[in-house]
């Protein structure tokens, strides 16, 4: 059986967010989608409700034999228990794991999508994800990453965290 490549992005803008990440990190590992390469740590302004703390963000490269179906709910599964709660759109959140590829799939359907929508037009996505796969090609787009960045208009600050 084949692995799949996965790129993910985490962020989290509640408690311990840097150890939130690492947690979420173990917790998909646990499920058996290990990681492979993971980006800095980026503390970038909240997207869209800009009335809340700032986001630590990091992208990680992922092999996994799951379907993206399957993924999609260790996530939703990992992001519950770790206390994510989704009553609005865009509120602070403990933890949240986004896929935004996997291998060059593109899936359109009403609960999942993949690329991950708009990440072209989002540094806190882009910057991190430019670190470990600049020439990752959006199979959408038929873009590289580091292309993508280039042209992005996105103003918000994304800032390397300094170990």
């Amino acid at each position: 059986m084949q692995y799949y490549e996965v790129y993910l992005l985490f962020g989290s803008n509640i408690g311990d967010r840097t150890a939130n990440i690492a947690n979420a990190v173990t917790r998909l590992e646990n499920w058996g989608v290990g990681a492979v390469k993971l980006s800095s740590l980026y503390e970038t302004e909240p997207w869209g409700n800009t009335n809340q703390a700032k986001f630590i963000n990091q992208a990680g490269k992922f092999h996994t034999r799951v379907s993206p179906y399957e993924l999609m709910k260790i996530i939703l599964n990992i992001e519950r228990n770790m206390g994510r709660r989704r009553d609005k759109k865009w509120e602070p959140r403990i933890i949240d794991v986004d896929i935004l590829f996997f291998s060059d799939q593109v899936i359109s359907q009403k609960d999942l999508n993949i690329p991950h929508p708009e990440m072209e037009k989002r540094k806190f996505a882009l910057i991190p994800l430019s670190e470990i796969a600049p020439g990752f090609i959006h199979p959408v787009l038929k873009k590289n990453i580091r292309e993508l960045l280039a042209e992005c208009n996105d103003s918000m600050r994304v800032e390397l965290l300094k170990h």
